[in-house]
């Protein structure tokens, strides 16, 4: 096994790159057994834990670059180790030794150099919002609407910017975007071990929104909310943010938006991580397809606290998943188990990766479909 020492100069180097409650851990293996990657192939977190408390790293494992940091691990373990710093901690040390898969030195490289890690040009930012009449963001307007890096390139997810602009405008809210003038929230960037990147994103976004006067931010991305919650204050941001979730509960249970078709469908929906364990927010979603006439809601297995990762977070939306490792397809059986017609999700990562298990093999998912909340809500109203 090639390995590097990561305490080069002692503990102290794990410990300043964020990671120094490793000590903690006393090897229980609970983490190992909650870690979902066990559900697919062996992944020996406790063993991870133990190697990094003694400094050492395989080079040529790819286990340090799987962990989705779905909070899994974290929340059930006895001894309160934050296992996704320390996971970070170990990745920014790979990242200064300029050791990283491929696919997400890409995705690195174009958020430095580009804004997004989609290799999209910033001026192409709001592309998306072709024909629907959006306004540039001025001061005194509401909201901000910032709908993250994979809703504004990515073919597939521009349905959930697109969608929830035809939502808000329905609803009558006053809302703009700032297009170039915002990049990636970063959140990924940083779970990636990318620390210096991060910082550099989320100064960009913090200047930019001071400066148009935004006090109030609406999020299609969980991950985006979770940065902007939780790590932007952190830089000085002073900003509030909503997901849209939560926002689109308000214009429901206020009589801002009514649902003016109803539809017949046996309906799941599938609880972000980054939404749910790491955020708290689980009521709201289900409050909005609850009260769309006709959907009937049903619960997975594996939901709220317990739901099952998409595979997406920690910066896995930019790499590579094997076929035959991904749980998207078990999240699709677990669809189809409860009978249910159509996915419901709230997070670009998540429809991408559970769209693409239904592209792959659609005919053998007993015709599930995928849709992001937004989308579902867009055709009620």
């Amino acid at each position: 096994m090639e390995t590097i020492s990561v305490f080069r100069e002692g503990i102290e180097a794990l410990g300043e790159a964020g990671g120094w409650d490793v000590r903690l851990c006393y090897q229980c293996s609970l983490c190992t057994a909650s870690c979902p990657w066990n559900s697919v192939r062996t992944f020996m977190l406790r063993r991870m834990l133990r190697e990094s408390q003694f400094g050492l790293v395989d080079l040529g494992s790819e286990d340090w670059w799987l962990c989705m940091t779905c909070g899994q691990c974290t929340v059930r373990c006895p001894r309160g180790v934050p296992i996704i710093d320390v996971m970070k901690a170990v990745r920014r040390l790979l990242v200064g030794s300029g050791t990283a898969p491929a696919r997400l030195h890409s995705a690195m490289t174009s958020l430095s150099s580009l804004g997004n890690p989609w290799l999209q040009e910033r001026e192409k930012r709001t592309d998306w919002a072709g024909g629907l009449g959006v306004k540039r963001f001025t001061s005194g307007m509401e909201l901000l609407y910032f709908s993250c890096c994979t809703a504004a390139y990515d073919p597939r997810a521009m349905g959930i910017a697109r969608a929830t602009v035809r939502v808000l405008q329905k609803a009558g809210v006053d809302f703009g975007i700032l297009g170039s003038a915002e990049v990636c929230c970063g959140e990924s960037a940083r779970k990636a071990g990318n620390e210096s990147l991060f910082r550099s994103l989320a100064q960009t976004n913090i200047e930019s929104f001071g400066r148009n006067g935004v006090t109030r931010v609406l999020t299609s991305s969980p991950h985006c909310y979770y940065s902007f919650r939780n790590e932007y204050p952190q830089l000085g941001a002073a900003f509030e943010v909503v997901h849209f979730t939560q926002y689109l509960w308000g214009l429901v249970s206020q009589g801002r938006l009514k649902f003016s078709r109803g539809t017949k469908l046996r309906v799941a929906y599938h609880d972000p991580c980054y939404l749910g364990r790491h955020s708290g927010v689980y009521d709201e979603p289900r409050r909005v397809l609850g009260s769309i006439p006709g959907v009937e809601l049903v619960e997975l297995p594996d939901s709220r606290e317990t739901a099952l990762c998409c595979g997406g977070g920690g910066g896995r939306i930019w790499m590579e998943t094997k076929v035959g490792e991904r749980f998207s397809d078990i999240r699709l059986e677990q669809t189809r188990s409860v009978g249910a017609e159509l996915l419901v999700t709230a997070c670009p990562y998540c429809l991408l990766n559970l769209d693409a298990s239904v592209a792959a093999g659609a005919e053998g998912r007993g015709g599930v479909g995928v849709k992001d909340i937004s989308e579902l809500v867009a055709e009620a109203v």
